[in-house]
């Protein structure tokens, strides 16, 4: 993890609970939710178990925590969102700032991709199918025609889509990231087009 100059990454490693975040995320993507126990992530971090259980008591509670974490700027964007007009403007900033959330907190996108199961066990997919439907809301204006309500909603699976499928394609992540969220600005933009002319 390298330390950024404005100490935001040394500020994150230096902070236990997210350290013992950060590495349980990597021993979950490495072997698995299900294989990974306790145990192993103390000896990851070169901690002991009572230690580790001070901040959590097992790792139900460590991802409940991560997903808090890192899908609160989801709810921010919501918020900012409801009280912004619903111009053109807002709706492309609205899916640049959710890229950007995507991109700062992928490797837990990516554990939810691969533990569906996990994922709906622990009802972190209640949670975030309503902060789906909160961001869904915020872009699509309330008289859209069918068609501009299901661009709009597109642009933020385009986003999602984006962050797996174009794993497998060469070139460099952030040329990927770009082309994925011109796609999903230019849905949102033909949504808002489509809107006006109705």
């Amino acid at each position: 993890m390298d330390v950024t100059m404005d100490g935001t990454k040394q500020q994150r490693r230096g902070n236990t609970r997210q350290r013992i975040q950060d590495v349980a995320l990597e021993l979950f993507a490495e072997q698995g939710y299900e294989k990974t126990s306790l145990r192993e992530i103390a000896e990851r971090l070169e901690v002991t178990k009572a230690a580790l259980y001070y901040h959590f008591k097992t790792k139900e509670e460590i991802i409940v925590s991560i997903f808090q974490d890192l899908t609160k700027p989801i709810e921010e964007l919501i918020e900012w969102g409801k009280e912004q007009p619903h111009t053109l403007d807002t709706k492309q900033e609205i899916v640049r700032r959710y890229s950007q959330i995507l991109t700062d907190a992928s490797p837990l996108f990516r554990f939810m991709q691969e533990n569906q199961a996990t994922v709906r066990e622990l009802q972190i997919g209640d949670s975030f199918k309503d902060r789906m439907r909160g961001l869904r809301d915020i872009i699509i204006d309330p008289d859209a025609r069918l068609t501009d309500q299901v661009r709009c909603v597109s642009a933020i699976f385009t986003l999602h889509a984006g962050m797996f499928l174009l794993q497998d394609f060469e070139g460099d992540p952030e040329e990927k990231r770009e082309a994925v969220l011109e796609v999903a600005v230019d849905l949102v933009t033909l949504a808002h087009e489509g809107s006006r002319r109705s």
